[in-house]
């Protein structure tokens, strides 16, 4: 299939713009991550504690972040996510570590200021937030003493179907009464659950903790594994095509990559663990695509040798418009709908693919290709930058006899 046919237009009249456009997207990102000290690492790299917590209704936010710092020393995090639709309120509470020894402290200390706010001086176990095994410990008596006939399995069953409502409402339970419908939970078991438990108006949805040695050496990996992936491709590039081919495909790559991290800390964005997948994911794919055109370039050098270079980069970008379109254009429409819906894990996993796709297909055209003509000019030569491929097999073509001749 193809979207365009026959187009001839010329790309690189566009260079300076494009060029212009990255020099200030990159100045003004290393400018964000001086002020910022740097790119806003989540608790993957940092090390430290990070709870989500959803609530019944809009929770105070400024409240609760006057109560964890007035408690727990360093950094402290407190960001209202987004929710789609009918979902209910969250909060992604985030605090910096730097003693592994405390990470489970600080989680608990995290949960019980959140339970001093909302229930005061009450002692009693909240049952939107204790576990099952907890709960089965906690009412194993009370149910005994009011008379209420249960064996161990069928005790199970029925707080694990008292666990299965409370994750169908979003994880809180409002209403005592609420559970009457639950297989196994009668007035007798609900008026011991009003006496042995309070129903609080958040719960904590999942929290992770990673030590800060661990984070580090996240930190670290992640760097070489960038790293490493663009030397690979260098020498391989460099192989293939020549070594300016392969340094203006990295240099290339190096530009959306830059970008990209720029952006996340315009953006205010933590750079996760997924982040940095999608990082790898667009040095592959924008490597893919400058691939592809030069090698477009390379087959196109060996046909028109008396042409300058200008002529056949944009001649080759022209023959490759509608696989660029097709691939790059699909690829983004799934990006930006996994960004604009596909909820708060995976948004920065989505940004940075919506952002990389669009930097790393205009970067094929007017950051590489650009290159092999400064390298031109530099040598002082109107000759083409011919791969070694490419002249081979020219040079083979023009020594072979002409058909018919002596």
């Amino acid at each position: 299939m193809q979207l365009f046919k026959n187009t001839n237009f010329d790309f690189l009249k566009w260079k300076w713009p494009f060029i212009t456009a990255s020099l200030l997207l990159t100045a003004a990102g290393f400018i964000s991550l001086f002020v910022k000290h740097g790119p806003a690492y989540g608790i993957d790299f940092r090390g430290g504690v990070e709870m989500k917590v959803r609530f019944k209704d809009a929770p105070p936010v400024q409240q609760i972040r006057d109560a964890l710092g007035a408690k727990i020393p360093g950094e402290i995090a407190v960001q209202a996510i987004t929710t789609q639709g009918r979902d209910l309120p969250q909060l992604l509470i985030g605090t910096e570590i730097a003693d592994e020894k405390k990470l489970n402290a600080s989680r608990d200390q995290i949960e019980s200021i959140l339970r001093t706010m909302f229930h005061g001086s009450e002692t009693k176990p909240d049952l939107n937030n204790t576990g099952a095994d907890q709960i089965a410990d906690t009412l194993r008596g009370p149910l005994a003493e009011a008379g209420v006939p249960a064996s161990e399995q069928e005790m199970q069953d029925m707080i694990k179907a008292v666990k299965a409502y409370a994750a169908s409402k979003g994880g809180i339970i409002s209403s005592f009464d609420e559970l009457s419908g639950v297989a196994g939970v009668n007035a007798k078991v609900i008026d011991v659950l009003k006496n042995t438990f309070v129903l609080g108006p958040f719960a904590v949805i999942s929290t992770e903790m990673v030590g800060p040695k661990v984070g580090a050496e996240l930190e670290r990996k992640a760097i070489y594994a960038t790293l490493l992936a663009l030397a690979g491709m260098l020498v391989f590039i460099g192989f293939r095509f020549e070594w300016i081919y392969g340094v203006a495909a990295v240099i290339a790559v190096f530009h959306d990559t830059l970008i990209t991290i720029g952006l996340f800390s315009l953006a205010n964005k933590e750079i996760s663990l997924t982040v940095v997948a999608a990082l790898l994911t667009l040095v592959g794919y924008s490597m893919n695509d400058t691939i592809v055109i030069f090698d477009r370039i390379r087959e196109n050098l060996r046909t028109m040798r008396r042409e300058s270079l200008t002529s056949v980069i944009n001649l080759s970008v022209n023959q490759t418009l509608s696989r660029t379109v097709m691939t790059s254009g699909l690829t983004f429409l799934t990006a930006l709908a996994l960004w604009l819906f596909g909820g708060e894990v995976l948004n920065g996993f989505a940004f940075a693919l919506v952002v990389g796709i669009l930097v790393g297909t205009y970067s094929s055209v007017f950051i590489a290709s650009p290159i092999l003509i400064f390298w031109q000019d530099l040598r002082g030569s109107k000759k083409p930058v011919v791969s070694q491929t490419a002249a081979k097999t020219a040079a083979k073509t023009a020594a072979k006899p002409v058909a018919g001749g002596r």
